[in-house]
Parts: C-alpha cells; sequence; structure tokens
C-alpha cells in the first residue's frame, strides 16, 4: 500500500507544470500569462481622446497667409 500512494506521489508530482516550463512562442509559461494579462489590462482600457478636433473644419484651424 506504501509503494502505491509513493508511485502515486511521484507520479503525480511529475504532471505538474512548472512556470518556467517552455510556452508558446518560446517564452516560458508564467512570461505568456503575464503578457496575456497585460494585453487585457491594455484592451479594457478607453480609447484616448482624439488629437485633432473634428468640429473645426482645417481651414479655420490653419494660419492665416501674409
Amino acid at each position: 500500500m506504501r509503494q502505491i500512494a509513493l508511485l502515486l506521489l511521484v507520479l503525480s508530482l511529475a504532471a505538474c507544470q512548472q512556470d518556467s516550463d517552455p510556452g508558446p512562442g518560446g517564452v516560458t509559461r508564467g512570461e505568456a500569462r503575464a503578457l496575456d494579462d497585460a494585453a487585457a489590462m491594455l484592451d479594457s482600457r478607453p480609447a484616448p481622446p482624439p488629437l485633432v478636433d473634428a468640429t473645426v473644419p482645417a481651414e479655420a484651424s490653419a494660419p492665416a497667409k501674409p
């Protein structure tokens, strides 16, 4: 009985994946998870305001010619 318990323990530990195991794209699983979390955070941010005011015509915002 003790041998079976030891065997199950060894097999269960061998099946565990570490964060340092290779993952997709040549990064570790931990790094891939961190990149996914960062991408989700950036995707959830609101869009920045437009840099140009679309309500002002281009001619009105241009400097007058001398």
